[in-house]
């Protein structure tokens, strides 16, 4: 790839479902435009995951963990020992629909980030993900929405933010419209160039 770089961060993407922001920076990444970002390992807590056959695809190893983990020892602890056995240096939520224990994000600190589909702190919290936060936006009449990225503490959406993109609410919008302008105006630029950020720091 172009513009390598000696020092890159193991990076892990976290997933449920279809995988578009999981997607974006595997684009960005193949194109040479994450230098210090060694994309690692793909972990979805779903099956089905579509975002599973994206990795497939770009030659990512990839792995699912079931609800009760491996050998039944929970979900978060076999998380745990996969990012420990793989050496991942830096965590990425991407459509990923679990909330993980305070315990688990301090064994991380600013080592997880998240994109939210709001400006923050709009539209967020317990309870907003998915179309729920586009709604809950189009029910309050705001003219302008956005997406996040920003750091995972034990809050839910508390976390420093790291990076925000505007995006204009158009009449007529529905959930489902909305939701697509803002994956593809804010999600998709910002989350890749946060990854790269946050990876350039952690390898300086």
């Amino acid at each position: 790839m172009s513009n390598a770089t000696d020092k890159k961060a193991r990076v892990a993407v976290l997933i449920s479902g279809g995988g578009t922001n999981l997607q974006a920076i595997i684009d960005r990444w193949q194109a040479g435009d994450l230098p210090h970002v060694d994309l690692a390992l793909v972990v979805s807590s779903k099956e089905t995951a579509g975002g599973l056959a994206r990795a497939d695809r770009a030659g990512i190893p990839r792995l699912y963990i079931p609800k009760a983990g491996f050998a039944g020892e929970g979900f978060e602890a076999a998380l745990l020992q996969t990012l420990e056995e793989n050496r991942i240096d830096l965590i990425v939520l991407a459509g990923f629909l679990r909330i993980l224990s305070a315990d688990f994000v301090s064994r991380y600190p600013d080592r997880i980030l998240n994109v939210h589909p709001s400006l923050i702190p709009s539209f967020c919290g317990d309870g907003f993900y998915g179309l729920r936060v586009h709604q809950a936006a189009l029910d309050y009449g705001v003219k302008v929405t956005g997406a996040t990225v920003h750091f995972v503490n034990e809050v839910t959406d508390g976390g420093r933010i790291i990076a925000q993109r505007a995006v204009d609410i158009l009449p007529g919008d529905t959930p489902e419209t909305l939701q697509r302008r803002v994956m593809e105006q804010a999600e998709w630029i910002l989350l890749p160039q946060a990854v790269e950020m946050v990876a350039k720091e952690l390898t300086e």
